[in-house]
């Protein structure tokens, strides 16, 4: 069974041997390197399952290491912050990681979270017996493919705001509570992190209103949750 490859990014070199060695032992393949530049060169050399990125590097920053990688992959990331604000976190979010580790962290916390995106990275939004596509209105899904247009115009999702707005679409017309789309997108442990949530509708959000300036597509429930409107 092939064994899923993670690469640390971060300029300590004792923490990069700390993850590496107990990743290891419980039987990831791993890879490391200690620059923003060096990571994005390894990204192809390597092809990752999941990458572990560092925010306080020298030079280039794990901010900007994310925004490129970005532009040319979906590949899962976590980001480690030596900051436990949120500023650092939402910021990660924003620039489209899946999840983030406040150091210093225990390792029960690391390997649940690296399980938990890796999960997520493998599951698929549920497609009903039969259809493989969904239409609102000028909005076309196709589930086989995994692709979205609105207008004729593409949207490029990450997997998990791809995920997140098939399951609202599938239910449009259907207030979905935060904890629902928390527990189904995240997992049930994550159902109370409603933040990771909010910042992932913003995006999706974003990315839709650059197509159509006038939608208003998805629906705010203050409290309670979001629904996606029949077109």
């Amino acid at each position: 069974m092939k064994k899923p490859k993670i690469l640390i990014v971060d300029d300590e070199p004792k923490i990069i041997r700390f993850i590496s060695a107990n990743l290891k032992s419980i039987g990831f393949e791993t890879a490391s390197c200690t620059s923003g530049s060096e990571a994005l060169d390894q990204i192809d050399l390597f092809d990752p399952d999941l990458i572990l990125l560092d925010i306080m590097m020298p030079g280039m920053d794990g901010f900007e290491v994310l925004k490129r990688l970005r532009s040319f992959s979906n590949v899962p990331v976590i980001i480690l912050t030596a900051r436990s604000n949120s500023t650092d976190k939402v910021q990660g979010l924003n620039e489209g990681a899946d999840d983030y580790l406040t150091k210093p962290f225990a390792l029960d916390e690391l390997f649940a979270r690296v399980n938990a995106v890796l999960r997520r990275a493998d599951s698929r939004p549920v497609n009903p017996i039969g259809i493989s596509e969904l239409q609102n209105g000028p909005l076309t899904v196709n589930l086989g493919q995994r692709r979205i247009w609105l207008h004729d115009t593409e949207i490029k999702f990450t997997d998990t705001e791809y995920k997140l707005f098939v399951l609202l679409l599938q239910n449009a017309g259907k207030v979905m509570t935060h904890e629902q789309l928390l527990s189904d997108i995240w997992g049930s442990e994550y159902r109370d992190d409603v933040e990771y949530l909010r910042v992932a509708i913003a995006r999706v959000r974003q990315k839709i209103k650059q197509v159509d300036q006038e939608s208003n597509l998805i629906v705010t429930y203050p409290g309670v949750g979001y629904m996606v409107r029949e077109w």
